[in-house]
């Protein structure tokens, strides 16, 4: 169905009327014009006694078509010496280059009907609005059979037939329903959406229950409760639990710590409504329309990440990317990355390789400890794993742009739990910190080497020194295409810096005056530690 022929199905009773007393007199019904916004005025096909009706295709504020009946004379008038239709300014017009319908009646020596009164209680009249009423019961079960077939538009049984097509079952009312309280993970800031069907289970998964609605835990929002419905394999009895029951999400949600239902769960006084069922439909294709670009950057999103850009293999410009592979550069905390990366291993085609790089500046300090005598062999490495998750909690305080100060970070590894200076450790210092930037993309070094290397494989044997250099010349001022970020480390030491941005020496990384500044050319990128036990080395004092 077009805009413009959508209200010949979906007709009301009184236009329907209109038209059968039109036919009946000898007019002319459902005439159609094709409305042009640079000129007002239409003429009829034949010569007319007077308009009864127009209708068409107007634009609401959102830019959608409807039906619309217009008015006379606040719409348009009929010019009868000229036998046009006159458009007002002022007035509602049909939408530009959409088709509008007139209704009209003949002179009296042009019509082929003897039947002349159509007034309200007149034998033509209470014929035709019978016969109009049925035609528009006809047309509203036309209507409702089309809007059946549809997920958004389909009702009860329909909707349930529908959905069977995914093999979703409307859930009965004896299942029990209740809240679930989802709470947000202690330093995760942002919005993190719950969405409709996450399943939740008490302990050794004895009940299971899937949410019914998709709900949004906002910025700063500590907790929030969800509606759920026990799964169908526990009808009855097995899906009411007391409070305190659920503690278990069947997939984790990136950004939720923890699930309880405050509450018990009850017998639902109801089934599952068009709008639950509706919802939990769409979740079941959107899980099955994987193997998608907006699959992978759904997932993404889903999953507490950003999808900045996007490089396909198949996507035509200036970089250049291996067909059957996808890059997307994400904004996400380093510590979402790895569930992000399994989210979209999950999801991507197979054959496909989908890889997924970020903003971060790495780095590895390298620290000398003394330690006091007498520790065990055991008691120096658990010495060394405590430092490092110190350093680890110091960096994940840390945001986009936030420097790593290398006083806080010596700090860190020094203090002990309570808070105070570890009593096993003597001393910590820096023997040397190294970091990296991410490849992002750009020409780079690799294709502007093979551009050289392929002019040189170019020229005879005999070519003169010449010749070579003007070769060499022509390929390095050629434009070298860009590649797809890879997200390969560069090192790059001038991201260590002394605390007042000058260059950095040994003897201020040593006593710990330096900062890893994650600022890349105008952009901020997070600080990401990578350290290993053998980062750090341990000697006792004396020794």
């Amino acid at each position: 169905m077009n805009p413009d022929s959508v209200f010949l199905v979906d007709r009301p009773f009184q236009d329907i009327v209109d038209d059968i007393l039109t036919a009946v007199i000898g007019g002319v019904v459902n005439e159609e014009i094709i409305f042009d916004l640079r000129q007002d005025r239409y003429p009829l096909t034949r010569p007319a006694l007077d308009i009864r009706g127009i209708t068409g295709t107007v634009l609401d504020t959102d830019g959608e078509p409807g039906r619309y009946t217009f008015q006379k004379p606040v719409d348009f008038v009929y010019d009868q010496p000229g036998n046009v239709v006159v458009w007002q300014d002022g007035g509602r017009r049909p939408a530009d280059l959409s088709t509008f319908y007139v209704d009209y009646a003949l002179p009296p020596d042009d019509r082929p009907s003897p039947i002349t009164d159509i007034n309200v209680g007149s034998v033509t009249r209470t014929l035709a609005e019978a016969v109009g009423r049925e035609i528009a019961t006809v047309y509203e079960q036309i209507n409702l059979a089309y809007r059946a077939g549809f997920l958004d538009t389909a009702t009860g049984t329909a909707l349930d037939l529908v959905v069977a097509i995914l093999g979703i079952a409307r859930k009965p009312r004896q299942l029990a329903v209740g809240l679930v309280t989802f709470f947000r993970a202690a330093g995760i800031d942002g919005s993190i959406t719950i969405p409709a069907g996450t399943v939740v289970t008490t302990a050794a998964a004895k009940a299971r229950f899937a949410t019914s609605e998709q709900r949004t835990l906002q910025r700063g929002q500590a907790r929030i409760d969800v509606p759920v419905r026990a799964e169908a394999a526990f009808a009855g009895d097995a899906g009411t639990v007391p409070a305190g029951a659920v503690t278990d999400m069947l997939a984790p949600i990136a950004g939720i710590s923890r699930v309880t239902n405050i509450d018990p769960t009850i017998l639902s006084a109801e089934g599952e409504t068009d709008e639950q069922l509706r919802a939990r439909a769409k979740a079941v294709l959107r899980s099955l329309g994987q193997a998608t670009l907006p699959a992978l950057t759904r997932v993404i999103s889903e999953g507490g990440g950003r999808p900045v850009e996007v490089w396909e293999g198949e996507n035509p410009g200036p970089t250049k990317a291996p067909l059957g592979t996808v890059t997307i550069l994400v904004e996400a905390e380093p510590e979402r990355m790895p569930s992000l990366r399994a989210a979209v291993h999950e999801t991507r085609a197979a054959g496909v390789q989908a890889a997924l790089v970020a903003r971060y500046v790495f780095f590895t300090p390298r620290l000398a400890v003394v330690v006091r005598p007498g520790l065990t062999a055991q008691g120096r490495e658990k010495i060394v794993t405590s430092m490092i998750a110190r350093v680890q909690a110091y960096v994940d305080t840390l945001t986009s742009g936030d420097r790593a100060e290398g006083r806080l970070l010596l700090d860190a590894a020094a203090t002990n739990p309570a808070g105070g200076r570890d009593p096993d450790i003597v001393s910590v210092r820096a023997a040397d910190v190294i970091t990296w930037r991410p490849d992002l993309g750009g020409p780079g070094a690799e294709p502007l080497t093979d551009a050289v290397l392929t002019a040189l494989a170019g020229l005879p044997a005999t070519a003169d020194e010449t010749v070579r250099r003007a070769a060499v010349e022509a390929a390095v001022g050629a434009t070298v295409p860009a590649l797809p970020p890879t997200g390969r480390r560069i090192p790059d030491h001038g991201l260590l810096r002394a605390a007042d941005g000058s260059p950095v020496t040994d003897e201020q990384i040593d006593s710990g005056d330096f900062v890893v500044d994650p600022t890349v050319g105008d952009e901020s990128f997070w600080v990401v530690l990578d350290m290993q036990p053998s980062d750090v080395a341990v000697r006792t004092q004396g020794e």
